[in-house]
């Protein structure tokens, strides 16, 4: 949630970067958009949606795509926050048609004027705390932000935060950063609500850094080391963890409980929504391309295999899937409180938490 960043899948950048310079030239001195440059969508996201063994919902999706429109999907992968900082880097010169990435940064996008209005075709069927009032983007995927453990090392799973205080856990927890990964953030923001205020969310990750192994600009990189018993514990979400598992026997996800101050005892597992939100980039060099991938990622056939394939949850409310993977997901979910950030809150002042975060860490 991921967040995420890692370069698993990065189609060669030069090669990116090269078509579209072709395209670019071609189109320049040919009006309309030229026959090699029209079958092709850029895509720049966060990572966790493509299969380690190429068996993930976007492998799915863009397969089918390619097949039914004739368009080559073109992928790049990273964080969702050095997604957003590439994209405002070619803010003059495009490169990406579709953007995406877990919030606040799909919110920091759309702040930096970096998407266009375009509600896919059955958008409406997507939740409004889901989806930009004006358009901007929409949730494709709906996914829970968690940690993951060590099944073998560990009997059972940690239930609190005080737990990872222990010694057990000295240089054997990890989690990404925050600010750079969608993950790592989200570490941040159940920490600030799980501990009832930001001061002592720090105070707690500043004792935390005792046992923490250091930065990581990926969450997906840390749930391998998770399976293998380099880490015990690290931070993840639901749907990478999930879908990861099927090659990962020894990874288990779970949710720290909120601190309830009255008693001082833990109260309820928490955990809040983080889907794998897109939008359609503003000046994208294939537009049209663009909007027929976002229409296609939110089918009702490519909702249906959110779960079945990708180990995520439907982004629309009209697609009840009923498969193992939906079930095993709803078990997991049972009993664990969500909760809603405050979302415009956290993108205004984001630069502030991630400063204050480094401060109290000394990270």
């Amino acid at each position: 949630m991921p967040a995420h960043a890692h370069s698993r899948h990065l189609t060669p950048l030069a090669a990116v970067i090269g078509a579209l310079a072709l395209a670019g030239s071609l189109t320049a001195c040919g009006g309309d958009s030229a026959a090699s440059d029209a079958n092709v969508v850029t895509v720049y996201s966060a990572d966790g949606l493509k299969g380690e063994n190429g068996d993930g919902w976007y492998d799915r999706v863009f397969e089918d795509f390619e097949k039914q429109t004739g368009i080559k999907v073109e992928y790049v992968e990273g964080g969702s926050g050095e997604m957003v900082q590439r994209a405002v880097r070619e803010k003059t010169n495009p490169q990406a048609d579709v953007l995406v990435t877990l919030p606040p940064f799909i919110q920091q996008a759309d702040g930096k004027g970096l998407l266009q209005k375009y509600a896919p075709k059955g958008s409406e069927q997507v939740d409004g705390a889901d989806k930009a009032a004006d358009a901007t983007w929409t949730s494709v995927v709906n996914n829970y932000f968690g940690f993951v453990y060590n099944k073998k090392e560990l009997k059972q799973a940690p239930t609190t935060w005080n737990e990872l205080l222990d010694g057990t856990y000295k240089n054997k927890l990890q989690y990404s950063t925050p600010g750079v990964a969608g993950d790592g953030t989200a570490v941040l923001i159940k920490a600030i609500h799980d501990f009832g205020g930001k001061d002592a969310a720090l105070a707690y990750l500043k004792k935390l850094q005792a046992n923490n192994v250091g930065p990581s600009a990926s969450t997906g990189k840390l749930a391998p080391k998770v399976d293998k018993g380099e880490l015990l514990v690290a931070n993840g979400d639901v749907q990478m963890n999930h879908a990861q598992s099927k090659d990962m026997p020894n990874l288990g996800i779970w949710f720290p409980r909120a601190t309830d101050k009255a008693a001082d005892a833990a109260g309820k597992p928490t955990t809040f929504a983080l889907p794998y939100a897109a939008g359609l980039v503003t000046k994208a060099p294939h537009s049209a391309n663009g909007e027929k991938l976002l229409d296609f990622m939110l089918s009702a056939a490519a909702q249906r295999q959110v779960s079945e394939i990708g180990g995520g949850f439907s982004a629309r409310k009209d697609v009840k899937a009923t498969d193992a993977n939906a079930i095993a997901l709803t078990e997991l979910m049972d009993g664990v409180e969500v909760f809603q950030p405050d979302w415009s809150d956290i993108d205004k002042n984001l630069t502030t938490y991630v400063e204050d975060w480094k401060s109290a860490t000394g990270s």
